[in-house]
């Protein structure tokens, strides 16, 4: 799975997940969630990382409905049909880097994950992309309990 989809990024890093490898789940994208992966690579994650500049690997990418259900998220998530990613840059804010990708680009949902305000490299950033002109640009923060508006 070391096919490129991006110039950065591989399958592989956009199906690579631990609790599917212990549990033999296979978890590879194929068809439209793979074409999926491509357009949230190529509209986000890639403009993310040629503006910072700084290598990141995906937390999440691809799930399959099997994975998804084993790790109890939603069954209605934008990773089952490969439209979303989570990620995170190494020494970078990631309230920063939301904030990047909300005044620069084009998405469909970014929720900045359990960032405490605190600690810079707390949480993650989940976002995701549909097509252009069908994105809602939705913004919000999750800490566990409820999501609110992105502020």
């Amino acid at each position: 799975m070391s096919e490129k989809l991006s110039e950065h990024f591989t399958l592989g890093e956009c199906c690579r997940s631990e609790t599917a490898q212990r549990h033999g789940i296979d978890n590879t994208a194929t068809g439209e969630e793979l074409e999926n992966l491509k357009r949230v690579l190529e509209n986000v994650i890639e403009p993310v990382r040629v503006h910072y500049g700084i290598p990141f690997t995906l937390n999440s990418g691809y799930r399959c409905q099997e994975l998804n259900a084993a790790i109890g998220s939603s069954s209605n998530s934008q990773h089952c049909k490969g439209q979303a990613i989570d990620f995170e840059i190494p020494g970078v804010d990631n309230d920063k880097v939301a904030r990047w990708v909300i005044d620069n680009l084009d998405y469909d949902q970014l929720i900045l994950e359990f960032y405490d305000g605190v600690d810079p490299n707390s949480g993650w950033i989940h976002v995701s992309y549909v097509s252009a002109g069908e994105n809602r640009n939705q913004a919000l923060v999750y800490h566990g309990k409820q999501y609110t508006p992105f502020e």
